[in-house]
């Protein structure tokens, strides 16, 4: 028959109070801490995270709603988030939605019924309607990546169009004046920013912003390799592109091979996160990279102050993290 707390009062001689403080993250004496944590191990003690859950209305599970669970980005900050997460003591459970809005008011739900404490979410569509009975009922949503202006929350940022921006900036350095840009769907917050960031480089440098050079796509190695295809087709005059994605990136160098087209000599191309495919690229890419890890970091870390504190934080908490830039030799000077 497994132990219960009260065996644990009986080997210790504790009240059932102070051991139920402990088990729950309280705090005690040092010396009741030892003979608890003592008892525990001889006993085979196990907690019934079940009973825990119904008794203090916290189930210690946090759901990670992400767009594609195979786009790198998102695998990177899913694994940073549960390291943070295991060590305050809380899983998480996971749902991919195939950045399929649809599919994400589905989650909302299913995460809502297993009575997840905190929803963390990098939103694939431009309204979060459906996270508000999250909010409605004290379940705490930080957005990553991806600003909603429907819904109040907190949420974690990269200075995406200042990163465009930089980007756009060195490859008219450079003496480039037909530079194409190769992003995702206008609606999406991130290749918006972005978007504005290449049209803001161009405007300060007295260049024009032509719709031909400009492809709108979604985030999609497919949707890259087609993309560069086009831009090619329209603009044989275009001497360098800035892909503001991981995965258009790479449909973009595989196109350039496919099409026979020399990097940099005949095309530069600055890319967009993911230092090791950066590197194994011949020539290696000059790219934007996103602070990962201070994403994750900064994410948890919001999720955790409004689980201590949900009623004494009312206001929105926006993080913004700058990007950075990892040269190669992908970029020619003309």
């Amino acid at each position: 028959m497994a132990a219960t707390i009260k065996d644990i009062a009986k080997k210790t001689g504790l009240g059932l109070a102070t051991i139920s403080s402990y088990l729950n993250g309280g705090n005690v004496r040092e010396q009741n801490r030892i003979k608890i944590e003592e008892a525990i191990k001889e006993l085979h003690y196990e907690v019934n995270e079940v009973a825990r859950g119904l008794k203090t209305n916290r189930t210690k599970l946090i759901g990670i709603i992400i767009p594609e669970l195979n786009n790198i980005f998102c695998a990177e900050i899913i694994t940073e988030v549960e390291d943070i997460l295991r060590g305050y003591g809380y899983a998480t459970m996971i749902c991919d939605c195939r950045t399929d809005v649809s599919r994400e008011i589905e989650a909302v739900e299913f995460l809502k019924k297993r009575r997840v404490d905190g929803v963390i979410v990098m939103p694939s569509g431009n309204t979060g309607k459906h996270f508000e009975k999250l909010i409605r009922n004290h379940i705490p949503v930080v957005l990553l990546d991806r600003s909603l202006s429907d819904i109040h929350c907190d949420c974690v940022l990269v200075e995406n169009r200042s990163g465009a921006r930089q980007a756009v900036e060195k490859l008219i350095g450079a003496g480039h004046k037909k530079i194409g840009i190769i992003t995702g769907p206008k609606e999406i917050y991130t290749a918006k920013e972005r978007l504005a960031g290449y049209m803001e480089a161009l405007r300060e440098a007295g260049l024009p912003v032509e719709e031909e050079l400009i492809a709108c796509n979604e985030y999609t190695i497919k949707a890259g390799m087609k993309s560069l295809q086009i831009l090619a087709e329209k603009n044989p005059d275009m001497s360098a592109v800035f892909v503001a994605n991981y995965e258009l990136t790479m449909g973009v160098v595989i196109e350039a091979n496919e099409l026979g087209m020399n990097i940099p000599e005949q095309l530069s191309v600055i890319g967009f996160d993911n230092v090791e495919f950066a590197k194994a690229c011949v020539p290696k890419l000059d790219i934007v990279t996103q602070p990962v890890k201070e994403i994750a970091k900064e994410a948890a870390k919001l999720m955790l102050e409004r689980l201590e504190a949900y009623s004494d934080m009312e206001d929105r908490a926006v993080v913004k993290l700058e990007t950075g830039f990892v040269e190669g030799k992908s970029v020619n000077r003309r």
